[in-house]
């Protein structure tokens, strides 16, 4: 048995040296600003979290990122954790309480409870027209205005480690992931990608919420954010090109393990974030499945994998 279930993926954490740089960029990518202090910025998105981006002022480096539990008494059991910290309020906007852990590669991972949530921002999407439902917009003309894609929460944190399987244990053990798929290389016992979701019982969650990469370095591969459907990822990559100045990394095309459409841009640090739409969603009922790297690793259509993508490893 864990120690604790976490319910949700709520928001990452990341240090930058310059904000106003990083919220450029970050509002570029479709977020909101919620609030920025002398030394922190705050990005929501379309949803309820209060916020799904942390920025810290600093050199660049990844702090890490946090779950959300409904129940404070995991809070209560976590915080008796070896090495965990109490209860601590969160002073910061939103607030709530939380009980900070340490994964084995020293990054923060933080579970939260009562943070304050914020009204969903409408973005007014039409439906789409298809073979089997033709008529979904009938008389309605279909025009997407130009903007950014429009994050709505936050999907998945993926880090790079050579420690894969001591990771990918403590992440099953202290809060709860289950394995939805793992990949090998060569030899099965030979793990090279790990993907865990959320316990959730009978509910269904995200093929992922935590993907574990075998790697010689430590860090951030990417943070993972849901967008409004499939136009709104094309669009985003449309009005990310227009801006002439971030990186693209890998993109537009269908994931394998997760069947998410996916594309991905790195900010001026160079730390990888995705925009993603129509991921599978399991529960309980779904075992996991063990998949040879050729096969998992790419896409069902579009662009390969970058050797870029593969070896973006931010610590």
């Amino acid at each position: 048995m864990p120690v604790i279930r976490v319910d949700d993926l709520t928001f990452g954490r990341l240090r930058s040296p310059d904000l106003d740089q990083a919220e450029e960029f970050l509002t570029d990518f479709g977020f909101y600003r919620v609030e920025r202090t002398a030394d922190k910025l705050f990005m929501r998105g379309t949803g309820p979290a209060h916020h799904i981006h942390v920025t810290e002022l600093g050199g660049p480096s990844l702090i890490g990122w946090a779950y959300e539990v409904k129940d404070r008494d995991a809070l209560k059991t976590l915080s008796k954790f070896p090495g965990a910290t109490g209860i601590e309020h969160l002073d910061e906007p939103g607030g709530g309480e939380r009980v900070c852990v340490t994964e084995p590669n020293g990054y923060r991972i933080e579970v939260i409870h009562g943070q304050k949530k914020v009204a969903p921002i409408d973005v007014g999407r039409q439906a789409i027209n298809s073979v089997a439902e033709p008529l979904n917009r009938a008389g309605e003309l279909m025009r997407i205005p130009p903007g950014p894609a429009r994050p709505g929460r936050m999907g998945h944190a993926v880090l790079g480690t050579p420690n894969i399987i001591e990771t990918v244990r403590w992440f099953r053990d202290v809060i709860g992931l289950i394995c939805s798929d793992d990949v090998y290389a060569g030899e099965k016992d030979h793990i090279i990608g790990s993907f865990n979701r959320l316990d959730c019982g009978d509910d269904f969650v995200d093929h992922h919420s935590f993907f574990c990469l075998r790697h010689e370095r430590t860090g951030l591969n990417h943070f993972s954010y849901e967008v409004q459907d499939i136009d709104d990822v094309l669009m985003g990559h449309e009005w990310m090109k227009t801006k002439g100045k971030y990186e693209h990394m890998w993109g537009i095309g269908r994931h394998v393990l997760g069947s998410q459409v996916y594309d991905y841009w790195a900010d001026p640090w160079g730390r990888t974030h995705e925009h993603w739409a129509d991921s599978d969603r399991l529960n309980v009922k779904n075992k996991a499945e063990l998949h040879a790297a050729e096969d998992a690793l790419r896409s069902q259509w579009g662009q390969p994998i970058t050797e870029k993508m593969l070896d973006r490893i931010c610590p």
